[in-house]
């Protein structure tokens, strides 16, 4: 699949640099003025009633309940911290100065709009400067961003902040690919179209060489 002349996509709509500055603030304040697990389940029977349902029938008595124990799940991000996962790195790689790359990191995200999923994959690649980290806490990266009510855009953006701050790599690189359930289920219902957006600094951002070599290994990924 060609993304033509301009491959930052993120960059498209502006929202790449609010990214980057969100990518670089702490976790939320843990005192700030959330609501209490009873108003959230209040809060879930509210809109039980309104779409015309009988939050007080018994296949609905528990729904609040389960509600809040899923958002509590999916929206995990807001209590982990990325820079927490990228702090422990390793200086000895006996000279390794290619690419690292992650292919095919799981990306489950709702989209800050509508509150809907969006699915699909991420494909992480950095280029060591001098040092690295392990390769699970790339991924646990995608995770953190991704447990949050996000947009696309702004989600790449912060993978790749983040990667920067925390190791101060060559380049890093960031290409996701993922269907928005806002769109397929509700408004236009367009199930098949998927969005891709990539986010390229250094050395990939620089070099069209060595970005079509990452963008080789992101789109032949899954098929191997």
């Amino acid at each position: 699949m060609a993304l033509g002349d301009d491959v930052d996509v993120s960059d498209a709509n502006g929202r790449a640099d609010k990214g980057a500055r969100a990518a670089r603030k702490a976790k939320p304040d843990e005192n700030s003025n959330r609501p209490s697990r009873e108003e959230a389940m209040d809060a879930v029977r509210t809109l039980l009633a309104w779409a015309g349902d009988d939050p007080s029938r018994e296949g609905l008595l528990d729904t609040p309940k389960r509600v809040v124990d899923a958002y509590t799940e999916w929206f995990s991000g807001y209590g982990a911290d990325p820079r927490a996962e990228l702090q422990r790195t390793f200086e000895d790689v006996s000279g390794y100065d290619d690419i690292v790359m992650l292919r095919d990191i799981q990306v489950q995200s709702h989209c800050e709009h509508h509150v809907a999923p969006f699915l699909g994959t991420a494909h992480v690649a950095y280029m060591p400067r001098n040092r690295v980290v392990g390769i699970s806490k790339i991924a646990r990266v995608v995770e953190i961003f991704a447990k949050r009510l996000q947009t696309q855009e702004t989600m790449t953006a912060q993978i790749a902040q983040a990667i920067c701050d925390a190791l101060e790599p060559r380049g890093v690189a960031v290409y996701i690919d993922a269907v928005h359930q806002c769109m397929s289920t509700r408004g236009v219902r367009h199930p098949d179209v998927s969005t891709i957006t990539t986010r390229f600094t250094g050395v990939f951002k620089d070099s069209a060489e060595l970005r079509e070599r990452f963008l080789r290994l992101a789109q032949g990924a899954g098929g191997r």
